[in-house]
């Protein structure tokens, strides 16, 4: 069943009142109906694209965080085969936020990481709505480090409204823990590619998500911090958060005028979550259209580059 967001009301409505044309057509109890069916169709298709063609940057933020989005699983299931995942940090646990592994890409062996946020309510508190602990980041570097030893290009899919806060996870080490995995990525001598599949939250984000290419799709946001967290900050009024959103830049466009990412990959009307297939296949492709641009560069150059990237970040605005 279809999750509509507040203001898609009108494509809910129009959509609604063609399903119950298309249960008519299908009990026989209604004739002639093909032309109101397609005359309702093209006008709930048009309403689609007016919406998403004029989205403000806190109804992006809801439709980057719509529970029906695609999330790291779902990429891995379609772009990555022989996948084969690998857990725990080897120094406390397992972290089902943040999941990663080896598999191949195209035919090219490649090391997964990303945010796993879940698609139903117990997956959700299973993967911690995709809120990594430091065991996570950990075993993020743990994997880049065998990618690099390995030779095998690394790619990030980052789906997170940041690192936990929680007490525990800031005993064992929250911030060193992200500082080591933003560290081991800008180190790494083979190619990273980076994609915001839906939110980039903070260091929960950057830390796999310091890569030579970041792709990001067109409805993901990417900010140091959730408009909420902005607004009861600056106005201490978490009321406030479609304020802070306008103000803050987080949308893909924003971000790539700006140089913080390098490619927005484009939605199907309505957003990932309407085709998923589609808009996976178009990360993918996206993805190796990167790849293949730095397969050649030696391992300094991959490393230099990746760090200048960065350090020229809000230098030319």
């Amino acid at each position: 069943m279809r999750t509509y967001l507040d203001f898609e009301k009108p494509v809910a409505e129009l959509e609604a009142k063609l399903e119950e044309l298309r249960a008519l057509a299908a009990s026989g109890e209604a004739v002639a109906i093909g032309d109101e069916v397609a005359r309702l169709e093209a006008k709930a298709s048009q309403a689609l694209r007016d919406i998403y063609d004029n989205l403000t940057p806190w109804q992006k933020t809801q439709v980057a965080r719509h529970p029906q989005r695609p999330h790291f699983s779902d990429y891995v299931n379609q772009l990555i085969t022989d996948f084969t995942p690998l857990a725990g940090d080897r120094k406390f646990g397992e972290d089902e936020a943040l999941l990663g592994g080896f598999g191949r890409f195209r035919g090219e062996s490649v090391c997964v990481i990303g945010h796993e946020k879940g698609s139903t309510t117990e997956a959700r508190i299973k993967h911690n709505f995709g809120m990594a602990r430091p065991e996570g980041y950990r075993k993020a570097v743990r994997l880049m480090e065998l990618a690099d030893r390995f030779d095998v290009p690394v790619i990030s899919l980052v789906d997170t409204a940041g690192a936990y806060p929680g007490i525990d996870a800031e005993a064992r080490g929250q911030a060193e823990a992200i500082a080591r995995s933003t560290e081991a990525c800008l180190n790494l001598g083979v190619p990273n590619v980076a994609v915001i599949i839906g939110e980039g939250g903070s260091g929960g984000a950057i830390a796999i998500a310091t890569a030579n290419n970041v792709i990001m799709l067109e409805h993901a946001i990417y900010s140091v911090i959730s408009p909420e967290g902005a607004a009861s900050i600056l106005w201490r009024d978490t009321t406030k958060a479609q304020e802070a959103a306008t103000n803050m830049k987080i949308t893909a466009r924003d971000l790539e005028q700006f140089g913080v990412v390098d490619e927005v990959v484009p939605e199907p009307p309505g957003g990932a979550h309407r085709q998923p297939e589609a808009t996976i296949a178009a990360v993918g492709d996206a993805v190796a259209a990167a790849l293949q641009g730095l397969r050649d560069l030696p391992r300094d150059e991959i490393r230099t580059r990746r760090q200048q990237k960065f350090l020229a970040i809000g230098r030319n605005l």
